[in-house]
């Protein structure tokens, strides 16, 4: 079983980054509903938590505060590169020091946070029509996939 104690501290903060980045790059493919979308991510985290014991690897994760570096960028394209380099950097380290299933678990663990951030907010008026998941956070989910090396589920 992997855990906090089989990666550095830089390692370690850059697998936590994992999941806020996914939900951030989706956050920012659409305008509007960021609070129902930062809500969102917290209940995928709390969600997680209740399959304990299942993975050492994802319940270290889940347990620690999701973080990141609140490094200001100049346009969405900006933030959208940097945080999926960032998720692809950690799934790399993952695939050395990780077993598959917690590889898969991890991807399966972000995959579900950021369609949950997406499925957050209507677009339409007021958050209250509209369709649930807007094209462009279809896109950003389809790319938060390409860097986790799995399918999109939407």
């Amino acid at each position: 079983m992997t855990g906090k104690a089989d990666f550095t501290q830089e390692e370690w903060d850059t697998v936590l980054e994992g999941p806020p980045s996914a939900g951030l790059v989706v956050a920012a493919a659409q305008r509007g509903g960021t609070f129902r979308e930062s809500v969102s991510m917290g209940k995928s985290y709390a969600e997680a938590r209740k399959h304990h014991g299942e993975s050492q690897l994802l319940d270290e994760i889940v347990h620690a505060k999701p973080e990141f570096d609140h490094k200001l960028y100049k346009s969405v394209d900006e933030l959208k590169a940097d945080r999926l380099g960032r998720l692809r950097h950690a799934v790399g380290l993952l695939e050395q020091k990780a077993t598959p299933e917690e590889v898969e678990d991890y991807r399966q663990f972000v995959l579900t946070l950021a369609q949950k951030v997406a499925e957050a907010h209507r677009e339409g008026f007021l958050g209250l029509t509209g369709e649930q998941v807007s094209d462009a956070e279809k896109a950003a989910l389809r790319e938060v996939a390409s860097a986790l090396g799995a399918q999109a589920t939407s």
